[in-house]
């Protein structure tokens, strides 16, 4: 048995801006001659592209914690662990 998927297609969205925003995408429409319907697209998609690689990521992180497979550090000890790194890279 196969599953069949089905996809919807949004065909028209309002999209509000605040001015300063629509501004920039109108200078930039005109400066490319691109539709700024266009560029708003490939923004969106690049935007959810990239959330959706940083979800995987996470997602994988823990389930790897989650497993033990990756043991947790305390943030503040993180932290500290770089400022000595830093400070001895500036000492030598």
């Amino acid at each position: 048995m196969t599953a069949q998927s089905q996809l919807s297609k949004l065909t028209d969205m309002v999209v509000k801006l605040k001015p300063e925003t629509e501004s920039r995408l109108q200078e930039l429409a005109a400066s490319t001659g691109r539709a700024p319907d266009d560029l708003v697209e490939d923004a969106m998609a690049g935007y959810l592209g990239e959330l959706w690689q940083l979800r995987s990521t996470l997602d994988g992180r823990y389930d790897e914690i989650k497993s033990g497979s990756v043991k947790p550090i305390d943030g503040e000890e993180a932290f500290k662990h770089l400022r000595n790194k830093s400070d001895d890279r500036r000492r030598s």
